[in-house]
């Protein structure tokens, strides 16, 4: 290694003893060195300048890269590879002004440690002679890398004056005294830690130096500027920790060309930013946009325990060892294998097909049932992981309720690009209204709740002019499912009418707008007043809800109860009728028992504004017509007297709403057989493939 550091000294030595020659004063002949090397490298600063504004021009796609194959190594580096090749960029350029920093910082320090060789040139049987007789006085060490300064400090000292006279060496003693090391009064050619005193200063600007030039890169520099805050801060902490080292264990010059260098470069920077800004070049809206779209992935899932993330680890690779998976289900959570319960439940007994079921939900109820049936293969993979796994998903089909495949973070298959995705429903309504626009474009089949549906996603492909998927009308299986258990249910007619208000969630709901005003209407009427919250509103609104039980609590009328756990539906079915704002409770509730419902008029949650040119109205309207009535929130008084008229006519209600579930509802009561007919005409299909 001295070798190499030997070699680097004699070309700079060059530099330095013409710069030492022109100002013979040695601190000013470091800045003048520092600045030639620095106009020396310019034409690699501007290539250096250049080459980062391209890899900030390619960030957006880089990082679009790491979104569509978010979790998975191996793809991203070859994509992000082919990028780079494609632009005629190379990562590694970056080290490229640090690698000629040190270089240049490695010759410095050869040529200030060796003065006699570089800046006064004497023969090397001069300097042999002084640095010999130096070690015979001293003891000095003769491997010392700091013996020539050693010997500059001895005879400035003048302590053995007549011993260095005696070495016959007149004028190489007088150009050893004449060599001015003196820089503000400090030694240059000594580290700072020996000479103490003023040189300590010499490390603390050494660090400042370095922390201004971090400052202005994390500012300035068109690729620092867009690194996160560890990388930002940790080059800041570690170039500021390598000035204070060298600062103060090296000689003082070395520093002083440190501190230079740092300068100089915030000088360049802020040049080469106005002469070639990164903003003509870089389009920041589109970085800004990416980076957004990356970060919200980085945030899925959140955080997990240790167990639970090897249990994904586990699942993960089970998975995906596994060849030939003709069925994958997908659930959200435990609460969405009601919606598959019929279909899987057909599948065990009408075929042989084995249930492979991912759930994001460790606690998910799919999990005890995989114990009773060795053909339910269950997964636990939580929504990070899921994103990588589907797009490596490799089976014929897979069923899910999730909407919006392909449109936000979760894709369809890279690996197999055959795969039947189909859509199955998890609420009896509209489309269009509730799902956003191209929600259902990226399936191949859509088990429908009626036909009514096939009309509303006609005309949006019509509309926009996307691809015909395959409708094919199942109906609603948790419908069944409530209906069974009403069936099952006790029917006594109560001794006093019951009123359920179950509210949805969204905003201006009726327990955020109107409820305090519901209520005093209601009670003392002769009614049953129970208020069921829906459970997302006990989730996100708790403090609210205390608010209003406890605003109540001091009533003594019998007839009001508020229901804040979940986990059965006794108080829905029991009702007499459900006064509702939104929420699908109410035309389960109608539907199923064929009991009216009443709806108040507030506004409406659309999650799709552009529902309306499709032309068609949606069911959530059209409906409230037609399973009961419409109050508008200004005008409650009217509440007593539609409970009294909806009582009243309870039949021809039942007639009125049987009729709409016929017509909407297709095969009630034989969903799993409609649904278990379209998935293994699915699967059959895929055997049937050449490619199968």
């Amino acid at each position: 290694m001295s070798t190499i550091v030997s070699a680097l000294g004699v070309p700079l030595g060059h530099v330095m003893r013409f710069c030492y020659n022109l100002l013979r004063s040695y601190g000013p002949a470091i800045l003048l060195f520092t600045l030639i090397t620095k106009l020396v490298l310019l034409p690699v600063g501007i290539w250096v300048h250049k080459n980062s504004i391209k890899v900030v021009q390619l960030q957006p796609e880089l990082n679009r890269i790491k979104a569509r194959f978010f979790g998975d190594g191996d793809a991203i580096a070859e994509a992000q590879g082919a990028l780079y090749r494609k632009a005629g960029y190379h990562p590694l350029a970056s080290l490229i002004p640090l690698a000629l920093q040190l270089i240049l910082l490695m010759g410095l320090v050869s040529v200030i440690y060796h003065p006699m060789d570089h800046l006064l040139r004497l023969p090397a049987e001069t300097t042999d002679a002084f640095t010999a007789l130096l070690c015979q006085l001293t003891g000095a060490d003769p491997e010392s890398s700091s013996l020539q300064l050693q010997v500059v400090g001895a005879v400035h000292s003048g302590q053995y004056a007549q011993q260095f006279a005696q070495l016959g060496k007149a004028d190489a003693l007088q150009q050893i005294e004449a060599l001015k090391t003196s820089f503000f009064g400090i030694d240059l050619g000594t580290a700072p830690v020996q000479a103490g005193g003023t040189a300590l200063v010499m490390p603390l600007l050494a660090g400042l130096s370095a922390f201004l030039l971090c400052v202005a890169q994390n500012r300035m520099n068109v690729l620092q500027s867009e690194q996160g805050k560890l990388n930002k801060y940790g080059t800041l902490i570690f170039s500021v920790g390598l000035s204070l080292y060298l600062g103060a264990f090296v000689p003082a010059g070395v520093a002083l060309y440190w501190m230079a260098s740092n300068l100089l470069a915030i000088v360049q920077l802020l040049i080469l930013n106005r002469v070639i800004s990164p903003r003509r070049y870089v389009d920041y809206e589109a970085l800004e946009e990416s980076k957004k779209a990356l970060a919200e992935l980085r945030q899925v899932g959140g955080t997990r325990s240790r167990e639970t993330t090897a249990r994904e680890k586990a699942d993960y690779k089970r998975f995906f060892s596994i060849a030939n998976k003709h069925l994958v289900f997908y659930s959200e959570s435990s609460g969405f294998y009601k919606y598959y319960e019929a279909l899987i439940a057909e599948l065990l007994r009408r075929s042989n097909v084995v249930i492979h079921y991912i759930t994001s939900d460790p606690d998910d109820q799919i999990f005890e049932l995989a114990k009773e049936n060795e053909r339910i293969q269950a997964y636990y993979i939580g929504e990070r992981k899921l994103i990588t796994l589907f797009m490596k998903m490799d089976a014929d089909v897979v069923v899910m309720t999730m909407s919006d495949l392909e449109n936000y973070h979760y894709k369809r298959s890279y690996v197999r690009k055959d795969i039947t995705y189909i859509y199955l429903f998890h609420y009896p309504l509209s489309t269009h209204m509730v799902l956003h626009t191209g929600a259902l474009d990226h399936y191949d089949e859509i088990l429908c709740v009626g036909e009514f549906q096939f009309d509303e996603i006609r005309a949006a492909e019509r509309l926009y002019g996307t691809p015909e998927k395959k409708l094919i009308a199942c109906g609603y299986g948790q419908l069944e499912k409530l209906y069974n258990a009403y069936q099952k249910a006790d029917k006594t007619q109560h001794e006093r009418p019951r009123i359920l208000i179950a509210p949805s969630w969204q905003a201006e709901n009726i327990l955020d707008t109107c409820i305090d005003d519901m209520l005093n209407c209601l009670l003392g009427k002769g009614y049953d007043v129970t208020v069921r919250p829906h459970p997302e509103y006990k989730k996100r609104y708790r403090a609210r809800l205390d608010a209003l039980v406890a605003r109540w609590q001091s009533y003594q009328g019998g007839d009001l109860f508020f229901e804040t756990d979940f986990s059965g539906n006794e108080s829905i079915y029991s009702a007499d009728t459900v006064i509702t704002d939104w929420s699908g409770t109410a035309y389960e509730f109608s539907l199923v028992t064929l009991k009216p419902s009443i709806f108040i008029d507030t506004p409406p949650k659309i999650n799709n504004p552009d529902y309306v040119k499709l032309g068609i109205e949606p069911l959530e309207f059209s409906l409230r017509d037609q399973v009961g009535v419409r109050v508008k929130p200004d005008a409650l008084d009217a509440l007593p007297d539609a409970v009294q008229k909806l009582l009243a006519d309870n039949a021809g209600y039942a007639e009125r709403i049987l009729a709409v579930r016929e017509r909407y509802i297709a095969n009630f009561g034989s969903f799993g057989k409609a649904a278990y007919r379209a998935v293994m005409d699915a699967i059959k299909a895929h055997a049937a493939s050449p490619n199968a």
